[in-house]
């Protein structure tokens, strides 16, 4: 007797346990949405590439096939090209890291980097510890290995060591396997850890005896503002991630793992599992870059370009925002922080955003139990000044809108003074 169980997916029953705890990323899905042209994307990510010598890059790309011939086409070692470590490693010396090559593996995009340290350290129901907000790709990521997250929350300073240090208390030595963190320009947030509590973070970690992983794509993005020394400049313990995605281009999908030996055998492993070896033909394309063009020079002009861009996004927030709203101040990176009254749901509001022709990341997203429902992530790298303004202009309207539903919902009794989730 045939079942009357009406089957969606016949491989169903196949799937590993882990895919029903994977995430699903908001920028990725919005993607079809942004490409439409009336629609301004506030979204993404997506670094600006304009300041590119295409010329140069062509001809550093000649040059990969002319002087290195069929070895830029071969396979590799899945540590990366020593040519490769040794160029990352002079560039992190100028921010006062101090590793040698062999202290370095290369891997495909930060975004690789992050599931290794997923496979490598959690099993399971195993806490980790991140920022609350925290980047999305990186929940994402961490999500497949089924931990269970601490958030810990955030002001304009950074991770607060009061919150991670009770934390801590409640957990224990070594009660998680570790502490993500974006110092610099983070990601959501915008904001940048001090000094002070750098320093504060590596002590806690010391004491209860729990591994770091420093996150820092954004580091030479800064056209605010003093530089900060890294963690790992201040701790050799500590896992450091690093990319070409915002210094040349993000489509090579080149980074770095700078972590100590015996964490980096394991992760040599999952690079052997997962893709063989990066490309030598796009690790080669970066050295030519680093080495033979001004790359320092065109690193100015998009920090140019990425300043007049943050100004133009807070200047409009200013303008069109209600004084209800708060947002960060970033002094580099891509991206600010806004947060609305308790009352929004800015994931319920992103279809009257789409139909108003703006799209952004709601909050929710950047935390892994719910959090964040009144905030929203803005970047403001991608579209030049005056569709920054215009977006903001739009995305005002679609909340004075909801502003004024929910005080006549208000007025009329329907609601509760306080309400507990957003509209």
């Amino acid at each position: 007797m045939p079942s009357s169980h009406l089957v969606f997916d016949e491989w169903e029953d196949l799937y590993a346990d882990r895919v029903e705890h994977l995430r699903r990323s908001a920028v990725r899905d919005l993607f079809a949405a942004i490409s439409r042209p009336n629609v301004i994307g506030l979204s993404g990510g997506s670094p600006d590439i304009s300041s590119l010598p295409l010329d140069e890059v062509a001809e550093c790309a000649k040059r990969v096939v002319t002087e290195n011939g069929l070895k830029s086409l071969q396979y590799g070692g899945s540590d990366g090209r020593i040519e490769t470590r040794t160029m990352v490693a002079g560039m992190l010396a100028e921010d006062g890291i101090h590793v040698d090559p062999d202290e370095i593996i290369i891997t495909g995009g930060s975004q690789q980097a992050l599931d290794f340290m997923g496979r490598v350290f959690i099993n399971p129901g195993d806490k980790i510890i991140v920022e609350g907000p925290s980047y999305l790709g990186a929940l994402q990521a961490f999500s497949a290995y089924q931990p269970d997250v601490e958030v810990v929350p955030m002001d304009d300073e950074g991770m607060r060591m009061d919150a991670l240090e009770e934390t801590l208390k409640r957990l224990g030595p070594r009660g998680a396997k570790f502490i993500y963190t974006i110092p610099n320009f983070q990601n959501p947030a915008g904001v940048t850890m001090t000094l002070e509590r750098r320093k504060r973070l590596l002590e806690l970690a010391h004491e209860y005896d729990i591994q770091v992983i420093e996150d820092d794509p954004y580091g030479r993005l800064r056209f605010e503002g003093e530089h900060i020394a890294p963690l790992k400049s201040m701790d050799p313990n500590v896992i450091y991630l690093g990319t070409t995605s915002k210094i040349f281009a993000p489509g090579l999908r080149l980074a770095w793992c700078v972590a100590p030996k015996p964490v980096l055998a394991k992760i040599n492993l999952c690079e052997q599992g997962a893709s063989l070896c990066c490309s030598a033909f796009n690790q080669i394309l970066a050295e030519q870059y680093f080495t033979n063009t001004d790359w320092k020079g065109t690193l100015v002009k998009s920090r140019a370009i990425y300043r007049s861009r943050r100004d133009a996004m807070i200047s409009a927030l200013e303008e069109f925002f209600p004084p209800e709203a708060t947002w960060t101040h970033p002094e580099g990176g891509l991206f600010v922080y806004v947060t609305l009254p308790p009352y929004f749901d800015t994931e319920q509001m992103m279809s009257a955003a789409l139909e108003n022709g703006v799209a952004y990341v709601p909050g929710t997203n950047c935390f892994p139990d719910g959090q964040g429902r009144s905030s929203m992530r803005l970047a403001f790298s991608y579209e030049p000044e005056d569709k920054i303004r215009e977006g903001i202009r739009r995305l005002s309207e679609v909340i004075a809108d909801r502003m004024e539903l929910y005080r006549a919902f208000l007025k009329a009794g329907a609601l509760p003074e306080t309400p507990r989730k957003g509209m």
